[in-house]
């Protein structure tokens, strides 16, 4: 597996919030993607039935997984393919790695695969000695600079034009002021001659048709479909909710993850990939291999008030609006899945406890649950996991929340819970603040409350109560 780094978040956070680059390319992320995606949801008559019935599709085949699972292995093995059900990370990769010795494969294509990452396939195969390449330009510069993804679509959105030159210029050799044109021709005759001298590929899959055992691939650069036609072998590794039941259901899921994604109607490149190459077919591999992982997805499978999250299809819209990504990033968030998906899956993908500060990174808005496509509850579940973590059930380190915590909570609920209450405590805040408001604000709280106003300040309680204020203007 990847390395985890998500017991960090607080720091990493701090890193990214203080690079000033990073917070200049973060900023396309709303004016870019999710702009995109507004305009062509509002462009699209029934962008909220489809919306509708992806979830419907969705929330059914994750309830009837092992049935549907069943049906994709069986007719990508009648297509001529092979089918590996692993277990987890390292049973996964110790299968392509068994294959690769077998074949004598020197080198490796890859296409953009997010699992592919979380299994930390490119480093296994290095210890064999085995090349592996990426191929998506993104994971390219990131492969190059010897960094992770930043982001589940644009994995190096954070990298400014005069990154790339550099990164270039130490690892192809091209003029250090190169313009975008020669970066991207450079980068392309590079990765051509990676495409014809490799003996193997390795893809991740976006979805899988499970009545026809169809790999389906969206790319904007064409290496997707290189790379499952051109090597004598292809791999396809997915996690096991990746799965729709028909092509007819998989028109809907594709109009919804290309627009939500990208802001396109359409991507470049839609690649149907069905079993090996046959007689008839000019290319394609001699060989096909699907291998479907689990790696803890069996866990958010088992909890229904997580199951939701093995709807996602992983378009990174909830990214893209997210206020709190949109200011720290991805590597902010320490593992593979950034945003609010990330702080969803990962502590259950990986280490609650070392993940415990990742649902507290939202700030609840509800913009994630509104940008994505099949209508996920991220804010209900990051509060789940929150509520777990303060009673300690899925967190061994702690056992429950505090005594003060406890007794702050009881006093709040009982403030809140009528009119006469609420007027005491507006009057004992009142005088509680005193030593402590200036000018109408409070700055600093004193412990064990002072966490609440390092960052920020916060309105002292009015000498008014607002019931009291709206009488005295209301004309009779």
């Amino acid at each position: 597996m990847a390395e985890v780094r998500t017991r960090e978040f607080k720091n990493l956070a701090s890193d990214a919030l203080a690079d000033d680059g990073v917070q200049k390319n973060l900023g396309s992320l709303y004016n870019g993607f999710n702009q995109g995606r507004l305009s062509q949801a509002a462009a699209t008559p029934n962008w909220e039935e489809m919306r509708e019935r992806a979830r419907r599709i969705k929330t059914h085949t994750i309830e009837n997984l092992d049935y549907y699972l069943d049906m994709a292995a069986t007719n990508v093995e009648k297509a001529g393919g092979k089918v590996f059900f692993a277990r987890d990370s390292e049973t996964a990769s110790q299968y392509i790695l068994d294959l690769a010795k077998r074949k004598g494969v020197r080198s490796v294509i890859k296409g953009k695969s997010m699992l592919s990452e979380e299994m930390d396939l490119n480093q296994r195969l290095a210890k064999e000695e085995i090349e592996a390449i990426e191929t998506d330009l993104g994971e390219y510069l990131v492969q190059l600079a010897d960094q992770t993804p930043y982001h589940i679509i644009a994995p190096a959105i954070h990298m400014s034009k005069s990154d790339v030159n550099d990164i270039f210029h130490e690892k192809l050799g091209t003029d250090p002021n190169a313009s975008i044109d020669e970066l991207a021709g450079a980068a392309r005759d590079e990765l051509r001659e990676k495409f014809i001298e490799a003996d193997m590929s390795i893809t991740g899959a976006n979805f899988v048709v499970a009545e026809t055992g169809t790999l389906v691939l969206v790319t904007n650069e064409g290496n997707g479909r290189m790379s499952t036609s051109m090597p004598k072998t292809h791999v396809a590794i997915m996690g096991m909710e990746k799965i729709v039941p028909s092509m007819e259901d998989m028109g809907t899921f594709l109009r919804l993850l290309i627009r939500s994604a990208t802001g396109q109607k359409i991507s470049s490149y839609v690649t149907m990939v069905t079993g090996p190459r046959t007689e008839v077919e000019e290319d394609g591999p001699e060989e096909f291999h699907l291998v479907i992982v689990d790696n803890g997805r069996s866990k958010l499978l088992a909890d229904p008030r997580l199951r939701e999250a093995l709807n996602c299809i992983r378009c990174g819209a909830c990214l893209n609006a997210c206020p709190v990504y949109s200011k720290v990033g991805g590597h902010a968030y320490g593992w593979v899945y950034s945003g609010p998906i990330g702080a969803v899956i990962s502590p259950v993908l990986t280490n609650v406890s070392d993940a415990k500060d990742l649902p507290y990174a939202s700030s609840l808005c509800g913009a994630c649950k509104e940008a994505c496509p099949v209508k996920i509850d991220l804010p209900r579940m990051l509060l789940y996991l929150r509520s777990e973590l303060t009673e300690g059930n899925t967190d061994p380190t702690r056992k429950n929340s505090s005594w003060i915590e406890k007794l702050a909570m009881k006093g709040w609920r009982l403030s809140v819970s009528n009119r006469t209450m609420l007027g005491i405590a507006n009057r004992l805040g009142r005088i509680a603040q005193w030593p402590i408001a200036r000018k109408g604000r409070l700055r600093r709280l004193p412990p064990p409350l002072s966490g609440w106003t390092r960052y920020r300040s916060f309105p002292s309680v009015s000498s008014s109560p607002f019931r009291s204020r709206w009488k005295k203007n209301i004309k009779p």
